[in-house]
């Protein structure tokens, strides 16, 4: 059963939050990229995880890669801003260092963050924060989409569509969903979106 853990806003700093969430798949690491990639105030805050680290991921870049007694370490010494437990030592979450270094820089956040991730962090930060949900068309093409990513399979698979359906119901607690059946227009409507929030216009 998933587990999570949230501290409180402390308004430390003068900073806003995006958050970017969405099913594995969806494709919201493609357009997090691309808005990292528009020249805005914009940086992105790097997740801790204990899964195993791709072939093609940096540690420090990608993820901070920590061994399941070494997140715990953290969690006990109050290191996380948010974290959770998806799976069975399976943990991801925020940690409060990496916050402090963007609003340090003068910048704002940007999270890609699993859909749990995405609730808990918007809980936390309210209107300094703008959660925004990538919509896939339908669970069908995210399963195309993760079979041909080839990074699952056998049970592992249908563990993440499963954990996919589930994600999609909870869309509505998201400030913003764009659904993704056009990259491109996907990446645009999210751009539009982030720079009205950051412009302080209403959504």
């Amino acid at each position: 059963m998933e587990k999570t853990k949230m501290i409180k806003d402390t308004g430390r700093q003068e900073g806003k939050l995006v958050i970017v969430s969405a099913p594995s798949g969806a494709g919201k690491t493609t357009i997090v990229k691309y808005l990292l990639e528009r020249g805005l105030d914009l940086a992105f805050s790097v997740s801790a995880t204990t899964r195993q680290k791709r072939e093609t991921e940096r540690d420090g870049f990608d993820y901070f890669f920590l061994t399941v007694p070494e997140f715990k370490r953290r969690i006990k010494e109050d290191e996380f801003v948010e974290w959770q437990e998806v799976y069975h030592d399976l943990y991801y979450g925020t940690l409060k260092s990496e916050l402090d270094r963007i609003w340090s820089e003068g910048k704002h956040v940007l999270f890609d963050v699993d859909v749990q991730g995405g609730i808990n962090l918007k809980r936390i930060f309210g209107d300094r924060s703008i959660s925004i949900f990538i919509m896939p068309p339908s669970v069908e093409e995210l399963e195309k989409r993760l079979a041909k990513r080839g990074t699952d399979s056998g049970e592992k698979f249908k563990m993440r569509i499963a954990k996919a359906e589930k994600e999609l119901s909870l869309a509505d607690r998201f400030d913003k969903i764009v659904i993704n059946d056009n990259l491109d227009t996907a990446k645009e409507i999210t751009l539009s979106t982030v720079l009205s929030f950051l412009n302080g216009k209403k959504q």
